[in-house]
């Protein structure tokens, strides 16, 4: 599994119903997740939920994810 795969399976596992794309490269990453798990939050908090996630991702010195250069979060419509 590449490390978009494993960023998007991370995302999709932790948050109900979610839906994720990664893109990016070089350890920056841009994410946009749906979910009906959104609905009622405000931005930080759905933000926090996605980083919360992936923060495994992102622990230590040799990490793969390095930063999130954009994230959106969306509930279905």
């Amino acid at each position: 599994m590449n490390i978009f795969e494993q960023v998007k399976a991370t995302i999709e596992a932790a948050i109900p119903d979610a839906t994720a794309r990664v893109s990016g490269g070089g350890g920056h990453f841009e994410i946009e997740v749906t979910s009906a798990a959104f609905a009622g939050k405000r931005i930080l908090e759905k933000q926090r939920m996605v980083l919360s996630a992936i923060a495994p991702l992102m622990a230590g010195d040799a990490a793969p994810v390095h930063a999130v250069d954009r994230l959106v979060c969306n509930t279905p419509s």
